[in-house]
């Protein structure tokens, strides 16, 4: 395994910096990848576990220890697999003999990662359609059968009451956001009081907005990052926000994952799950002493997360240690010190991501906390990373612009004509969107449009819920 190291992503550059692989462990522990020249190990990323799998699919041992620990293989959710993986299983096992018996579980319509393979197809697979519809009641399966005729779904309970509508905001006569990736929608605070007065409406009509009940999945960013208390981390990855939502960057990853979750398990004096969350390679407490500093610098980086700015928590952290820096920050933060602290005539030759650093490292570190609630579904809206697989008595799905590959309108003008192929993939992952949040409510469906709709669009949204459920707002 040590020879096939080198040959994963960014990893010949790491084990150059540390002076080789030599004798050191190879570990995964908490999936930041990290080699330096001072530590006898060398631990692997969240990507290279898959990366990894894949290069070692290729040796026969590998495939027969494989098959011999897992003879049965049962995938969940597969068209969000792996592509490389999952191509790596045809390769391997479905084209040959001597393989596992595989079971794909899933639907390529719900494919809404942009990594995953999308549709399993394969000569020697067997398709078994599911045709029952186990959660939703008959008012919103016929609206899905009306978007899928291919694939008709079958009511549980024929008898049971629900409700859809649709809610859009065309005769609003304000000026409209503009700009590649918000154009057409609604300024955030005409978003927060066209879903205040959706909400009181449809409190009226028997919605109950608990979170254990109603779930307010948002597919903008144009009002929820305001609405939760993260604005200021939205307008950093303004059009990219799967950057902060699905913790693709390295410093939400980190402070999300691992500054939060320790702070959290220190308050609550969880202290086995605080030092697990720090990781193996923390330094144990083997004195008084060391029990004092750690008590100082935890109560420090507390206070810091309270009442500082993101930049703040960091510095404090590459002081203490606790809890440590990835490598990915590690190179971000000597990278930002050498560009300066401060702008200056030379600034823009600063590469994009030190501009984006520094706005970052401004931004209150409370925004970081209430982004964390929020992902973790701590709050009643939720984004389609926090609903995939989930299921919720009502939805109010609220729809406008703000992501830098979703437009619902254009999606929707798409139905039923000749999509140009370069546009193909665009439809499929905003239909996949679309759809996966439509099917998540058992009893009540409501969707309210921020973004301006067109004839075309409204013609679509006819079609598939009943010209009766449209209404403007």
């Amino acid at each position: 395994m040590r020879c096939l190291i080198p040959q994963l992503p960014k990893w010949q550059d790491r084990i150059d910096e540390a002076g080789g692989i030599a004798t050191r462990r190879i570990e995964y522990e908490l999936g930041h990848p990290r080699a330096r020249k001072d530590e006898d190990y060398l631990s692997l990323g969240h990507d290279d576990v898959l990366s990894l799998t894949v290069a070692l699919m290729e040796h026969a041992k590998f495939r027969n220890l494989f098959v011999a620990r897992y003879p049965i293989l049962l995938i969940d959710e597969y068209q969000d697999t792996n592509e490389d993986f999952a191509n790596a299983l045809k390769i391997h096992f479905l084209c040959g003999e001597g393989g596992p018996l595989i079971g794909f579980f899933g639907d390529h319509w719900q494919k809404i990662y942009g990594d995953g393979c999308g549709k399993m197809e394969h000569d020697n697979l067997v398709v078994i359609d599911m045709n029952a519809n186990f959660r939703s009641v008959k008012a919103i399966v016929e609206v899905l059968n009306r978007m899928r005729p291919e694939l008709p779904q079958d009511v549980n309970d024929p008898e049971a009451v629900g409700s859809v509508a649709v809610y859009h905001t065309n005769n609003w006569r304000g000026t409209r956001l503009t700009g590649p990736h918000f154009k057409d929608d609604l300024p955030a605070d005409e978003v927060h009081t066209h879903l205040e007065a959706l909400k009181a409406h449809l409190i009226s009509e028997g919605w109950d907005f608990v979170a254990d009940k109603t779930k307010i999945l948002m597919l903008t960013h144009a009002g929820l990052a305001k609405e939760q208390g993260y604005s200021g981390i939205a307008d950093v990855f303004t059009g990219h926000n799967d950057l902060f939502t699905k913790k693709e960057d390295p410093y939400i990853e980190f402070l999300v994952d691992t500054v939060e979750a320790v702070c959290t398990a220190y308050e609550g004096k969880r202290f086995g799950e605080m030092f697990q969350a720090l990781g193996r390679r923390t330094p144990a407490i083997r004195s008084t002493a060391d029990k004092i500093a750690w008590a100082s610098d935890m109560n420090t980086l507390l206070r810091l997360r309270s009442n500082e700015n993101i930049g703040a928590v960091l510095d404090h952290l590459k002081k203490s240690g606790r809890p440590r820096l990835t490598e990915a920050l590690d190179g971000g933060e000597r990278e930002f010190e050498k560009a300066g602290h401060a702008g200056g005539a030379e600034e823009s030759v600063v590469e994009d991501r030190i501009e984006r650093l520094r706005k970052l490292r401004a931004i209150p570190y409370c925004e970081i906390m209430a982004l964390d609630r929020f992902i973790d579904g701590h709050t009643p809206f939720s984004t389609k990373h926090g609903v995939k697989g989930a299921e919720f008595e009502n939805v109010l799905l609220v729809i406008g612009r703000g992501w830098n590959k979703y437009d619902f309108n254009r999606m929707l003008e798409y139905v039923g004509s000749n999509i140009p192929a370069d546009k193909q993939k665009f439809f499929e992952d905003n239909r996949n969107l679309f759809y996966v949040a439509c099917s998540r409510p058992r009893k009540r469906l409501a969707l309210l449009f921020t973004q301006k709709l067109t004839p075309a669009a409204i013609a679509t949204l006819s079609n598939w819920f009943g010209s009766n459920t449209i209404h403007a707002l």
